[in-house]
């Protein structure tokens, strides 16, 4: 990849966020950075078992109400409000990260680097591997973060910023979740890959939003009374991601290909989790029986803290996702990689050539 230079000149007006001037050395990429301070929404969730239909939810966006100010947030340079992107900023094929650190670990991969944004923990690379054009954006950590960076990627194909209307034509991204988790079966060993083909939501966020209705009523009803058994201080939902991603990543052949598994989706890291440090339980040694379920040849496999919240926000939106797991902890065996780090880079590889290969 060609080395990439770009100076910029930073500016704020009083009462404004920060904007950067760019002033682009020969061949250099669009790259902005800022520090908004930006106010973050919280949000919550329902029981309700949903998998992506871009037709209903395209025909839930084809209102003529112009958005207000105060819902659509725009920068001064036209951007969405957190991730600072404008629409020509984004490919339709994105990947997903927690770490913004991780972004560049991404984009190493591509051919060429065509823009570099970051506001907070909002990091953006554009780019192409070949001729296929991908994003790779970082949200940061769980469901609040997730459900701005949904709502604001969907805003930059699906909105026309300056009517502040929705397109008449609706556009489904490819959204790729690439991150870590924890095993919850003997069998789904540390250093190896989940592809989520559901996702049970334990954290709260679709509660908010309407759901397109579900042709798996019969796993979701199963799997939610299993869970009500754990007597757990959260309503659970049951979320599924696209089958035609979801199947390219668990056909892959191994060591590369992924098992393919429900995935929890927790509030928080610790007490969310079954883990303890020193703060008392409420309730706790709910892990084993979690991972009892099983419904025909689905089973519980791992947990962490976003893919429930992007299957059901791209059910919502009308977006295609997968979310592929590099499982770092071992809660049966009680265990943690001795090499997280080789074990998300032969993730981030696998995820890159099947992204660019898929239609």
């Amino acid at each position: 990849m060609r080395p990439i230079e770009s100076s910029h000149n930073f500016t704020q007006d009083a009462g404004s966020a920060p904007k950067c001037e760019k002033r682009p050395g020969p061949g250099a990429p669009d790259v902005r950075l800022s520090s908004t301070n930006a106010d973050e929404m919280l949000v919550a969730s329902i029981g309700r078992s949903v998998r992506v239909d871009s037709e209903l939810a395209g025909d839930s966006m084809t209102s003529s109400t112009e958005l207000d100010e105060s819902e659509l947030i725009l920068n001064p340079d036209g951007s969405v409000y957190h991730l600072r992107l404008r629409p020509q900023d984004l490919a339709r094929k994105v990947i997903l990260v927690g770490d913004p650190e991780r972004v560049p670990i991404v984009s190493e991969r591509f051919d060429e680097i065509e823009l570099k944004v970051r506001n907070r923990a909002f990091a953006t690379h554009t780019g192409y591997v070949g001729g296929t054009r991908l994003s790779v954006v970082s949200t940061g950590i769980g469901a609040g973060s997730i459900d701005i960076a949904l709502n604001e990627l969907d805003a930059l194909v699906n909105l026309d910023l300056d009517r502040r209307r929705p397109k008449a034509e609706h556009t489904a991204l490819q959204i790729l979740r690439v991150g870590t988790a924890g095993s919850l079966q003997p069998d789904v060993a540390l250093d190896s890959f989940v592809a989520s083909s559901h996702a049970v939501g334990l954290d709260g966020l679709l509660l908010f939003y309407e759901l397109p209705p579900s042709a798996e009523d019969d796993l979701r009803q199963t799997l939610i009374q299993h869970l009500e058994l754990l007597e757990l201080p959260q309503h659970p939902y049951v979320v599924s991601g696209d089958p035609e991603l979801h199947r390219v990543f668990v056909e892959s052949a191994p060591p590369a290909g992924c098992h393919s598994g429900i995935t929890v989706t927790c509030l928080g890291f610790y007490a969310p989790q079954d883990r303890f440090l020193r703060a008392p339980a409420r309730r706790s040694g709910w892990l084993p029986q979690l991972a009892e379920f099983r419904y025909g040849s689905h089973r519980v496999t791992n947990f962490e803290m976003e893919t429930a919240d992007i299957y059901g926000l791209a059910a919502v939106l009308g977006h295609r996702a997968c979310s592929l797991s590099a499982i770092v902890a071992d809660r049966v065996g009680r265990k943690f990689s001795s090499r997280p780090a080789q074990t998300i880079s032969k993730l981030i590889d696998l995820a890159v050539s099947k992204l660019v290969e898929t239609a």
